[in-house]
């Protein structure tokens, strides 16, 4: 599925960190909440005062669990964690606590579809590993009378950092597999996501080669913070590089920045490698034992994942993979579904509706599913008219137009605005024959083998029925009294 760039393959793997969801830090008691004031949310552990010593949170080696199952990986029976050692100043300790030889999440894999042309097509992902770790603190660069200032409050917060393979070939599969991580760490609760806060935040390793040839050297873009700009970062990163190899000039290992207000990435640092970091065993930590029990208990606990609910939607809706995959992109989307195809008993139809008009309605209105003044029962009731042939399926945008606008339920909107399809064969015969009379050079061409005839005389039918007329009876009483 490469996409070639004026003739080079784009690489590309990704590093997310995602913060969990605990209520206290990862080796602390000292709270996570965010937008304290600076410095407040962090004790004597965090700030690495002599003395102290780090006690592993449960809670975060459950989310760290509850991923591993949630993406088919291997979860460590065994895990260590390390010291990452390297200089900054929100980094209280002089190295950051995190796990290299062994990672408590081994593998696993992320699939996701994707528009390809004309045709929508599954891709999967295959993921290296997850290990936790803690984050640092933060450099605040206004001006405290000429300096920087450090906030600690986001030292030893719990991160689960998810490291791909290579896998991806253009920023739309970047992005695709971006947003699909993103569903699942919110579906499952280990992280709330938001982008803004830096609670989901994602580093794209973007290298390009010729086809076949050697991956080529690596440039890290840092702390993407939404989709939107983390396709154009990509993309301009893969023209750069392009640019200079096409120059004669070698890529450098490095990590970047975007600058979004300028639509450019930026050399922030040379990259370090693992060497660089001189890892070893931290020794105020004992290896961190995970039994296959407490694995099962947390599997136990965990709600349906998405994956195995789009399974189910596929098994007992008889719904295309496609269908199940987009409709249990959050919880509440597919909630909406269950509820109107329970309801209506017409599970495609409901599907159509929801990928259909209801997003494009939400999409429009930049509202969420919740937020929908159509109610998943209005809906069953509209589709439900549909089945029965009371509406047209013209009839039911204006009826669903009602609905949005809060005008009233479905039977008092079809009443109001006239919109029952008239089923009265002897009415409808009437019209037919009517307008039959009046266009018998369509009937002739019909007769004489041009189908595209019959269309001259459909549109006359329905315009003199005022749009009542149900098309499927229409066609087949013309079809019937043409021979």
């Amino acid at each position: 599925m490469s996409k070639l760039v004026q003739g080079y393959e784009v690489v590309i793997g990704f590093e997310t960190h995602a913060q969990l969801s605990t209520k206290s830090k990862i080796f602390s008691r000292a709270s996570v909440a965010f937008g304290a004031e600076p410095n407040t949310q962090a004790c004597a552990v965090d700030m690495a005062l002599p003395g102290t010593l780090p006690v592993m949170n449960m809670g975060a080696v459950e989310r760290a669990i509850e991923f591993g199952l949630a993406i088919n990986a291997h979860i460590a029976e065994r895990s260590i964690f390390a010291r990452k050692n390297y200089f900054y100043p929100d980094l209280p300790k002089g190295y950051q606590i995190s796990q290299f030889e062994i990672p408590v999440v081994q593998g696993g894999e992320v699939s996701f579809f994707l528009e390809v042309g004309k045709e929508t097509v599954r891709k999967t992902v295959r993921l290296e590993r997850a290990h936790l770790e803690e984050d640092a603190g933060k450099s605040l660069h206004e001006d405290f009378i000429g300096q920087s200032g450090i906030d600690l409050n986001r030292a030893g917060t719990p991160l689960l950092e998810i490291v791909t393979q290579p896998d991806m070939r253009s920023s739309e599969e970047a992005v695709a597999y971006a947003k699909e991580l993103h569903k699942i760490v919110t579906w499952i609760g280990i992280c709330d996501g938001n982008m803004q806060e830096g609670s989901f935040r994602c580093d794209a390793n973007v290298s390009v080669r010729k086809p076949g040839g050697e991956l080529g050297t690596r440039r890290e873009i840092k702390n993407l913070n939404s989709f939107k700009f983390m396709q154009q970062a990509i993309d301009y990163e893969v023209r750069w590089q392009i640019d200079q190899i096409e120059d004669g000039i070698a890529i450098q290992q490095a990590t970047v920045l975007f600058d979004p207000d300028t639509g450019e990435t930026r050399a922030m640092r040379t990259k370090e490698d693992a060497a660089d970091y001189r890892y070893f065993p931290d020794p105020d930590l004992p290896p961190l034992v995970i039994g296959r029990d407490w694995v099962e208990r947390v599997k136990g606990e965990m709600a349906e994942l998405p994956r195995v609910m789009a399974e189910r939607f596929v098994r007992d809706y008889a719904l295309p993979e496609y269908d199940a995959t987009q409709l249990t992109q959050s919880k509440a989307v597919a909630a909406y579904f269950e509820a109107t195809a329970k309801a209506c008993g017409q599970a495609k139809l409901a599907s159509n509706w929801i990928m259909g008009e209801v997003s494009r309605r939400l999409n429009a209105s930049e509202m969420s599913i919740e937020q929908a003044p159509v109610s998943a029962a209005q809906l069953a009731t509209l589709i439900g008219r549909i089945s029965d042939n009371t509406i047209s399926n013209n009839a039911a945008r204006q009826v669903f137009e009602g609905l949005w606008n809060k005008e009233g339920e479905v039977d008092a909107i079809i009443e109001a605005k006239g919109l029952k399809q008239m089923n009265d064969t002897g009415e409808l015969e009437k019209i037919i024959d009517d307008v039959l009379a009046a266009h018998p050079k369509n009937v002739e061409e019909f007769k004489a083998g041009n189908a595209k005839a019959l269309n001259g005389l459909v549109g006359p039918i329905m315009k003199a029925s005022k749009g009542k007329a149900n098309p499927a009876q229409v066609n087949a009483l013309l079809m019937k009294k043409l021979g």
